[in-house]
C-alpha cells in the first residue's frame, strides 16, 4: 500500500458542515475510508469543539493532532479568513503516527518539557524519524521547553524537533490545541512520527536590522524588563509610530527582536535569530518574547524585506530538492509565521509567494500549513525556535 494522504480544506461558516465537509474531502483524494491518522489546523471563527467533533465523527475516530493559527495552507489554497479549516488523512503500512499532549501548562514550560517527554518515550524507537509539536502561542518558551524535553528523552542521536505556535487571529487572548476529542488551551499537542521514511526541511525568515546594536540589561527567563538600562519600551519607543501604547499588535507584527546567530549555526543560517515581542506590561515596561532573553545579550530592531523572503524560499526550496533527488514526497507540513502574511504582504504578493514555493516542490503533493505565532525547525542539527519564518518539512 505504501503510503496514502489527502488533504481537504472548507470556508463554511457552521463549524460541523466545515469538519465534515474538510474531513471527506481530504479522504476523498486520498481514496480511503478510514485514515490511520489526521493533521487538522483551523482559525478561530470556529467553536472549536464542535469542529472537531464533526472531524472526529467524519474520520471514524482516527487519532487526530493540530492547533488553531492564523490561516490555513493548502495547495493553492492560502486562506487568512476568521473561518477556514484543513484537513490531511493519512493512510500507510510504512509510518506510524503516535500523538500525545501536555495540559495546563501556563508559564511552565520546563514541566510540559519533562511531561511530554515521559508521555512520548513509549513510541521512540530507532526508526522515530521525528517529533511534531503544536504548542500555545501566547504562553510557550521554547528554550526552558528544549532544555528538560531532550534531557528527558535521553536519546544519543538528538530528536528532530518541528512544528509551530498556535494562533488566535492577532486577538492574542486564547489560543487552541487539538488532541484527538481533547481541545484545549494553554498545552502542546504533540506526534511522534516513525518508520519507513526521512525528512528534508528549511528554514527562511528575511529580516533586516533598522537600528543600532542594544543591549538587555536586566531580564527574567524570557521576560526582558530593561535594555541599556532602561526599561524596554522606552528603550525601544522611538522606533514606534505615535500611539503605540493602544496598537501594540500593530508595532509588534511590523517590528521585531533581532539576535545573532549562534557561532555553531551560523554558516547554515542567516545573520540574526528573530523573536516576535509577544506582550508588553505597561507598570514595569517589560516585553515577553518566546524564548529565553539572557542579560549581556545585545538585540537589534529588524523588519520584514520582501525582495529577501522571496529569495529566501526560492533558496529553500532548492536546498530541499537537492536532498531528495528523484524521490516524490509522501506529503508537506509547512509552518508560516502570521507576520509573513496579510499584515505584511499585499494579498496578491502572499499567493504568489506560496504557490511559486508548492510549484517548485510539486504542484501534485499533498501539502498542509497554517500561519501562526512562531515556528520550530532544526538548523545545523540544533533544534531552534524561530519567529517571521517559513519552517518546511517534507515528507519522503
Amino acid at each position: 500500500m505504501g503510503t496514502t494522504v489527502g488533504v481537504g480544506y472548507s470556508f463554511h461558516r457552521n463549524p460541523e458542515e466545515a469538519g465534515r465537509e474538510a474531513a471527506v474531502n481530504a479522504m476523498k483524494q486520498a481514496g480511503i475510508e478510514v485514515p490511520d491518522f489526521v493533521f487538522v489546523f483551523a482559525t478561530v471563527g470556529y467553536s472549536q469543539d464542535i469542529l472537531i467533533g464533526a472531524l472526529r465523527e467524519a474520520t471514524s475516530g482516527a487519532p487526530l493532532s493540530g492547533c488553531s493559527g492564523e490561516g490555513i495552507i493548502a495547495q493553492d489554497t492560502v486562506s487568512e479568513s476568521n473561518f477556514g479549516v484543513a484537513v490531511m488523512a493519512i493512510k500507510s503500512d510504512e509510518l506510524r503516527f503516535n500523538n500525545a499532549c501536555a495540559t495546563e501548562i501556563g508559564h511552565r514550560s520546563d514541566i510540559a518539557g519533562e511531561h511530554l517527554a515521559a508521555e512520548i518515550k513509549p513510541f521512540l524507537t530507532p526508526d522515530t524519524i521525528a517529533c511534531l509539536i503544536f504548542a500555545d502561542g501566547l504562553f510557550f518558551n521554547f528554550d526552558t521547553f528544549k532544555a528538560t524535553f531532550e534531557k528527558s528523552i535521553c536519546r544519543e542521536r538528538r530528536l528532530p524537533i518541528l512544528g509551530g505556535l498556535s494562533a488566535d487571529n492577532w486577538s492574542t487572548q486564547k489560543t487552541f490545541q487539538y488532541h484527538n476529542d481533547h481541545v484545549f488551551s494553554e498545552g502542546i499537542s504533540c506526534v511522534i512520527m516513525s518508520g519507513k521514511g526521512e525528512i528534508a526541511y528549511g528554514v527562511n525568515h528575511g529580516c533586516v536590522p533598522v537600528g543600532t546594536k542594544r543591549t538587555i540589561t536586566r531580564s527574567d527567563g524570557n521576560i526582558i524588563y530593561e535594555i541599556d538600562g532602561v526599561p524596554a519600551l522606552e528603550a525601544l519607543k522611538d522606533y514606534f509610530e505615535e500611539g503605540w501604547q493602544s496598537q501594540w499588535n500593530k508595532i509588534s507584527i511590523n517590528l521585531c527582536l533581532g539576535f545573532k546567530t549562534p557561532e555553531d549555526i551560523r554558516q547554515n543560517y542567516e545573520e540574526y535569530i528573530i523573536r516576535y515581542m509577544i506582550t508588553k506590561n505597561d507598570r514595569d515596561g517589560s516585553v515577553t518574547i518566546p524564548c529565553d532573553a539572557p542579560e549581556g545579550a545585545d538585540l537589534w530592531m529588524v523588519r520584514r524585506d520582501s525582495e529577501l523572503i522571496t529569495s529566501g524560499l526560492r533558496e529553500l526550496s532548492r536546498n530541499i530538492k537537492e536532498k531528495i533527488g528523484t524521490v516524490k514526497p509522501k506529503f508537506v507540513l509547512h509552518f508560516e509565521c502570521a507576520g509573513r502574511g496579510k499584515v505584511i504582504l499585499r494579498e496578491r504578493v502572499k499567493i504568489d509567494l506560496i504557490s511559486s514555493l508548492q510549484k517548485e516542490l510539486g504542484g501534485d503533493i499533498p501539502w498542509i500549513g497554517f500561519y501562526g505565532y512562531g515556528e520550530i525547525g532544526p538548523v545545523a542539527g540544533y533544534n531552534c525556535f524561530h519567529n517571521f519564518t517559513s519552517v518546511v518539512t517534507v515528507v519522503y
